[in-house]
């Protein structure tokens, strides 16, 4: 279920006081860990009600009414948009937002968004539940020779994900079902990237197949950061394409890395409009 937490604005909110590096780093510390449950789909501070306005329409018509606005307790100074299994669990997680914010003054508002469920059968339900026939995630999974630790932990360098599983062959049941030689290779490693996994596995002997024919796609808003990473992918491996500008993107290119595996950077398209 997902749910909007809202952080409620406040003097300083409205009057644009920029928050402290603790403050920063209490909330990046907080959202790192809703981020690696699964929890944190997205999250955003809004600017003071000032440099902002209302639209509000009267028998179809719209008028603009330009901020501020008064009723500051009212007003929404940010959010967070959680995944969770129940309105408790994302309750716990609200309880967990962090006391350097306003010295712990703050007030939350938690709310549930609304499903298809529960809305009445009919096309207009249709063409909503249409758009949404689509998997709850998607994730990659990257079959090794043998130096899946490598490939994995040289990845989470890279970009800076977490990596959050790496478990080998002889510390599961398929110990017994494979030679010794295996029991130290890879049996499952999970890199999350904001709540999106890059798996892999040491395959053995003639299980083992190189990727071919599939690219593992990364997209950065900052187009510095994404060189950085295609930077670092290629060291050892070979460009395919070079980082550059396109018709379709601010940069891209395409790299095999020093394991094997493809990859395609990018910097959004909107950089370039």
């Amino acid at each position: 279920m997902r749910y909007m937490l809202m952080r409620k604005a406040d003097t300083d909110t409205e009057n644009a006081v920029l928050p402290t590096e603790e403050i920063l780093q209490a909330m990046a510390d907080y959202n790192e860990r809703m981020l690696h449950a699964g929890v944190f789909v997205d999250g955003n501070g809004l600017r003071p009600t000032r440099e902002g306005c209302r639209i509000q329409f009267r028998n179809g018509e719209p008028t603009v009414v330009r901020g501020p606005f008064e009723h500051t307790h009212e007003l929404l100074a940010g959010y967070s948009v959680l995944e969770a299994d129940s309105l408790e669990d994302a309750i716990a997680w609200a309880k967990q937002w962090p006391r350097e914010d306003s010295d712990g003054n703050v007030t939350l508002e938690l709310r549930r968004y609304f499903t298809l469920e529960g809305f009445e059968p009919g096309a207009a339900l249709e063409k909503h539940r249409s758009m949404g026939n689509l998997p709850r995630e998607m994730n990659v999974h990257v079959a090794f020779g043998g130096n899946c630790q490598e490939a994995m932990e040289f990845y989470a360098e890279v970009t800076a994900g977490h990596l959050e599983a790496m478990i080998t062959y002889g510390e599961t049941p398929a110990k017994a079902d494979v030679p010794e030689a295996m029991h130290d290779r890879i049996v499952h490693s999970s890199l999350n990237l904001r709540g999106r996994r890059l798996m892999g596995a040491d395959m053995a002997g003639d299980c083992y197949q190189a990727p071919q024919g599939a690219s593992v796609h990364l997209d950065y808003a900052d187009a510095a950061r994404a060189e950085q990473v295609f930077q670092a992918l290629s060291e050892g491996g070979s460009t395919i394409m070079p980082f550059e500008e396109t018709f379709w993107a601010h940069r891209f290119g395409m790299v095999k890395d020093r394991f094997g595996v493809q990859w395609m950077i990018s910097a959004e398209l909107e950089q370039c409009q």
